[in-house]
């Protein structure tokens, strides 16, 4: 649903901000008071080329933005996935936008950035359906035939078109899968002597390994420092030659434990003196195990030097950034590896899977191709009645079916065909119709099969009196389930509507255009205006609430 269309100094219109909801909208305004503006507007949004002459008189740039609601599944659709990247988390709605500059350069906006002019019309074309132009190159499209026969159909068949979207997505998959494997053997074989050598090469490493080494590295580098340490340590504690620092902490407890008993002073500093020379002796030892234990080795330096440099390569090789990391891969390549000698084979896994991939999608599409076909001819039989009703010739419509190959949308094809007038062959639509009857067309197509947002801007072209009722009764019936927005000069159409809107042009230097909503009042004096007085209480007898 399109909640709120917003737009700036577009064409007469400076500025106008409308709040839209659902059901039956309706459009109003003198002939020449800026109501096309407003198609105009929802054009740009559909990818209708920007021009300079779009701009208001004295604006630096022209701007159209509009929030709409966001359907389940959209962003699953082909076409979409540039988009879907771009939406906020948890965001139910979209707001799209467009800017005219006035070298003529647009720019077109999703949730407020930038995006491709062909990215906002994909996803506007699928969000809001206008007559005219647009509905010209809608109904020439077979899939949007394809889309509406589904709808009809029901939800239950929308849920297949979901659920054979995606596996789609998995045959495809599957299938470049395959074709890899089949078409490079040698790849693969190289893929299995890289899974060896991974396995192979990693074997006796820990995680912990390249730091070990580079502990030891630096042990190695810096031995005679260590010695030096040491020994100036062992002097210093317990030299070869006279009296230490052990030696001293001994002689002090010796003079103090003979009066311990004495003073309670004196026990505890003979207790401190006996653990301290405890420990004198205890790190003297170690640092004479040291000392005994340093020695300058070359060998073992380069041993170090050369096991960290395989580890380097091997972490470039495989293209890791950490050893921890490198054995994950090793880990992995070793499964993988012991499923291949247990018998697994990748060409008759990929096989498989593509059987059962194709499988899957070939039953989703033979599911939606009986529903497809045992409903055409109900389709066809309602928008005939539509037709009629709403004066296009004598309402003879037909659905087409044809098969063609495997797609996300099944494996048919689907044409609508009409004869708009007696003695004429069925033709497709597009090929017969008037731009007044397309819209009345569209409408009949809606009336039965609609459920979006539908914009009419030449639904009265052409028509008055009981055509005009019916026209009116249609689109009341259609706003009951679909947001319906129709900018109209007839109060027979007006008179039905949810919600009213007037377009009047106020003079001024320069003239400009202004968009209200109008009250019960206001309303009422605005059908009077389009009936000229005439029929005017019995026209809002038939109004929504009446």
């Amino acid at each position: 649903m399109l909640r709120r269309l917003r737009i700036e100094n577009l064409v007469l219109i400076r500025e106008a901000e409308l709040e839209l909801g659902p059901g039956l909208t309706a459009i109003t305004g003198e002939t020449g008071a800026g109501k096309t503006i407003l198609a105009q507007a929802i054009g740009l949004l559909l990818g209708v080329k920007g021009e300079a002459g779009f701009i208001g008189a004295d604006a630096p740039e022209a701007y159209v933005e509009a929030e709409l609601d966001l359907p389940d599944g959209l962003f699953e659709e082909d076409g979409l996935q540039a988009l879907a990247e771009l939406r906020p988390e948890g965001e139910d709605w979209i707001v799209l936008a467009r800017r005219i500059f006035p070298d003529g350069r647009t720019r077109a906006y999703a949730w407020g950035r930038s995006i491709a002019r062909e990215d906002l019309a994909a996803v506007a074309e699928r969000l809001i359906a206008m007559s005219g132009q647009f509905q010209q190159r809608r109904l020439a499209q077979p899939a949007y035939h394809l889309d509406v026969l589904d709808a009809f159909v029901g939800e239950e068949q929308l849920r297949r078109r979901r659920d054979l979207r995606r596996a789609w997505q998995e045959l495809l998959a599957a299938r470049r899968q395959h074709q890899e494997i089949a078409e490079d053997a040698t790849r693969a074989r190289a893929r299995i002597d890289e899974l060896r050598a991974l396995a192979d090469d990693t074997a006796g490493l820990g995680s912990e390994t390249e730091d070990v080494l580079r502990g030891e590295r630096e042990r190695v580098r810096r031995t005679a420092e260590l010695g030096q340490a040491a020994s100036a340590a062992v002097e210093a504690l317990a030299p070869d030659d006279g009296r230490g620092a052990g030696d001293l902490v001994a002689s002090a407890e010796r003079a103090v434990a003979p009066l311990e008993g004495l003073a309670p002073e004196l026990a505890r500093a003979g207790e401190e003196l006996r653990e301290v020379a405890l420990r004198l002796r205890e790190t003297g030892t170690e640092l004479r195990g040291l000392l005994a234990s340093l020695e300058t080795n070359p060998a073992r330096l380069e041993e170090i030097e050369q096991e960290l440099e395989r580890i380097s390569d091997l972490k470039r090789r495989f293209r890791v950034g950490s050893l921890p990391e490198l054995l994950e891969r090793a880990e992995a390549a070793r499964g993988e590896l012991g499923r291949m000698e247990a018998g697994f084979d990748p060409a008759r896994a990929s096989s498989e899977k593509l059987a059962a991939a194709e499988s899957r999608a070939r039953a989703l599409s033979d599911e939606l191709r009986a529903a497809r076909r045992s409903t055409a001819e109900l389709l066809a039989e309602a928008v005939s009645r539509e037709l009629r009703h709403v004066g296009v010739g004598e309402g003879e419509f037909l659905v087409e079916l044809s098969e063609r190959e495997l797609s996300p949308a099944g494996a048919d094809g689907a044409r609508f065909l009409i004869r708009p007038n007696p003695g004429l062959p069925l033709a497709p639509v597009t090929e017969t119709a008037s731009g007044g009857e397309l819209s009345r067309i569209a409408l009949a197509i809606a009336a039965v099969a609609g459920g979006e947002t539908i914009v009419f801007d030449e639904i009265d072209a052409g028509i008055g009196g009981r055509t005009a009722h019916a026209v009116g009764e249609t689109l009341r019936r259609l706003g009951e389930r679909a947001q319906v927005i129709t900018i109209t000069h007839l109060p027979q159409i007006a008179s039905l509507a949810d919600r009213h809107f007037r377009v009047e042009k106020v003079p001024g230097d320069p003239t400009h255009t202004r968009i209200e909503p109008l009250a019960d009042d206001d309303r009422r004096e605005e059908i009077e205006r389009m009936l000229g007085g005439e029929e005017f209480l019995a026209l809002l007898s038939q109004g929504p609430d009446g």
